[in-house]
C-alpha cells in the first residue's frame, strides 16, 4: 500500500506555527515511509477565505521546502463531485433533508440545556420526512448511527472509542447548497486515496463523525494521528504575542528555513538527546510513536538559538541565498559589493538573525555610507586626520589587498606616530564603515574593498576638514 498523507489548510487566514508543524509531520511521514504528499486547500468557507491567504500558505510551504507531491487541490472547484455523493446518500437514505428553522433549533438547545442534557439536533425530521417545495430551505443532514460506538487507534494517542449515542445528526449541506467541511473532508480523502491523516487534536471530535460518513460510503477508513496543541512558555494558548504570527512573518524577521522546520520538528518529537538534525536525518528518523502526547510550549530563545546555529554551520551559499533576499527587501543593491558568502563569514557570528545581520552590512554596499553622527562625533575630530592621512597613503601602496597586508599597513602607521593601535584603528573603522562595530578592521577593509576604502577615507578627511573650518569659523570674533 502506498502511503499517502495530505496537508489540507483552510484559508482563512495565514499559514501560522501550528499549521506547518502539522504539515511538516505529515510531509515527514510520507517521505520516511516513501509515500506521497498532497496539498490540498479547504477553501468551502467562501466568506472568510481569501485569495492572500492562499497565496501565503502557498508561498510559505514552498519557502519551508515542504514540496508536494499532488495538488493544491481546491474544494471550490469540486462540488460537482460532492453533489455526486450528497445524491448517493440521500437515495441509499443515509441522508435526508431537514426543514428546521434556526429559531427551532435554538429553541430545543436551550431546552435541552434547561434540562441537564447535551445540545444536539433532536431527529425531528429523521424518521418523518418534511414536505420540501422548491423555495423552502431545508438542510442535509447525515443519519448517524443511534447504536454502537466508533473506535480508532490513534497513532499518537492509542485506542479512542467514542458512542454513537454521542453524536447528533450532523448537517452535511447547507440551505443555500454548499457542502460543509466534514462531508467535504471524507469525499476528498477517500478520492484522493489518502491513507493517513494527520492533523491537530481540536479534530479529535470530527474523526468519529467522518468514519461513519466513510463507512456509509463504504469507502476505505484511514489512519488518524492528532498532535496535541503548542503552548506558550506561560502554559497558556498560542497567541500572537507568544509567536503564533504567520510563518512569513519569520522569513522577514530573519529566521532561516532550515532553522525553523528543526524547531517545529522537536516541537512534540524527538530522538534521544539529539537537537540538530539535518532534512535528510529528519525524513529518516521521524516516526508518529515519537510523538509526545502532551502540549508543547514555545520558547523564540530556542528558536533564536537554533537560528544563529544554521546562520553559522550551514553552507555559506546557502545563507547568503537568504541575505540576498532580506537585503532586496531593504533597498539594498548587492551586486556592486562583496561576494555574499563573505559577508556572511563575517557577520554571521555576531548576529542571530538574517534581518539585523543584513542591516548591519548596508555600509559593505551603499555608497556614500551614512555616518553615525555619535560615531563621528568621538573619531572624527582634528587629531585624526594624521594617522588617517598616513593609513591612507600605506593602503594606497598595497599591491597585494589582503588582511595580512592590511593588518600590517594599519600597525606601520600607529608604529610612525607612536599611537596605540585604536588610535588608528578606531577613526579608520568610522571612516570606511559610518559606524563604531564591525568585524576586525582588516577584514573589513578587505571586504569593502581598496578603492571604495581609500575613497571613503578621503571623505573622512574632507569631514573633518569641513568640521575643523566651521568650528573655527564660529569662534572667530563678529
Amino acid at each position: 500500500m502506498m502511503v499517502r498523507a495530505r496537508f489540507a489548510p483552510s484559508p482563512t487566514g495565514y499559514l501560522h506555527i501550528g499549521g506547518a508543524r502539522t504539515a511538516l509531520y505529515a510531509w515527514l511521514f510520507a517521505r520516511h515511509q516513501g509515500g506521497q504528499f498532497i496539498l490540498r486547500i479547504e477553501d468551502t468557507d467562501r466568506e472568510r477565505s481569501t485569495q492572500p491567504a492562499i497565496d501565503a500558505i502557498l508561498e510559505g510551504m514552498q519557502w519551508l521546502g515542504l514540496t508536494w507531491d499532488e495538488g493544491p487541490y481546491y474544494q471550490t472547484q469540486r462540488f460537482e463531485r460532492y453533489q455526486a455523493v450528497l445524491n448517493q446518500l440521500l437515495e441509499s437514505g443515509s441522508a435526508y433533508r431537514c426543514d428546521c428553522s434556526p429559531a427551532r433549533l435554538e429553541t430545543v438547545r436551550e431546552q435541552q440545556r434547561a434540562a441537564g442534557q447535551k445540545p444536539r439536533y433532536d431527529g425531528r425530521c429523521r424518521d418523518s420526512q418534511p414536505l420540501i417545495t422548491t423555495n423552502q430551505p431545508s438542510v442535509v443532514r447525515f443519519r448517524n448511527p443511534q447504536q454502537g460506538a466508533v473506535c480508532f487507534d490513534d497513532q499518537i494517542r492509542g485506542p479512542i472509542t467514542i458512542s454513537n449515542s454521542e453524536l447528533d445528526d450532523l448537517v452535511i449541506c447547507r440551505s443555500d447548497g454548499t457542502p460543509t467541511y466534514n462531508f467535504c473532508v471524507v469525499v476528498d480523502d477517500w478520492d484522493m486515496k489518502i491513507t493517513h491523516v494527520i492533523r491537530g487534536e481540536d479534530h479529535i471530535n470530527n474523526t468519529p463523525r467522518q468514519i461513519n460518513l466513510l463507512q456509509a460510503l463504504g469507502a476505505p477508513i484511514p489512519h488518524y494521528a492528532h498532535l496535541s496543541m503548542i503552548l506558550g512558555e506561560d502554559g497558556k494558548k498560542l497567541s500572537k504575542r507568544h509567536g503564533a504570527v504567520s510563518v512569513l512573518q519569520y522569513r522577514d524577521e530573519g529566521y532561516l528555513p532550515q532553522a525553523l522546520l528543526n524547531y517545529l520538528l522537536r516541537l512534540g518529537w524527538s530522538h534521544g538527546d539529539q537537537e540538530i538534525f539535518s532534512l535528510e536525518e529528519m525524513q529518516r528518523y521521524f516516526s508518529l510513536a515519537a510523538v509526545n502526547r502532551s502540549a508543547s510550549a514555545f520558547n523564540r530563545e530556542k528558536l533564536l538559538w537554533l537560528n544563529h546555529h544554521y546562520m553559522n554551520q550551514l553552507p555559506p551559499e546557502t545563507v547568503a541565498q537568504q541575505l540576498a533576499w532580506h537585503l532586496q527587501r531593504q533597498a539594498v543593491e548587492s551586486r556592486q559589493g562583496p561576494a555574499l558568502t563573505e559577508i556572511v563569514r563575517l557577520l554571521a557570528p555576531r548576529y542571530q538573525r538574517l534581518d539585523r545581520l543584513a542591516q548591519a552590512s548596508h555600509y559593505f554596499f551603499n555608497e556614500p555610507i551614512a555616518l553615525d553622527p555619535e560615531a563621528a562625533h568621538q573619531q572624527l575630530q582634528a587629531a585624526a586626520s594624521q594617522p588617517l592621512a598616513l593609513a591612507y597613503s600605506k593602503l594606497a601602496a598595497l599591491h597585494a589587498w589582503q588582511a595580512s597586508a592590511i593588518q600590517e599597513a594599519i600597525q606601520q602607521v600607529a608604529e610612525e606616530l607612536s599611537l596605540g593601535l585604536g588610535k588608528v584603528g578606531m577613526p579608520l573603522r568610522v571612516a570606511v564603515t559610518g559606524g563604531l562595530q564591525s568585524p576586525a578592521i582588516e577584514q573589513t577593509l578587505q571586504a569593502v574593498g581598496q578603492r571604495r576604502t581609500l575613497a571613503r577615507i578621503e571623505q573622512a578627511l574632507a569631514f573633518i576638514n569641513e568640521q575643523t573650518a566651521s568650528a573655527v569659523d564660529q569662534q572667530a570674533p563678529r
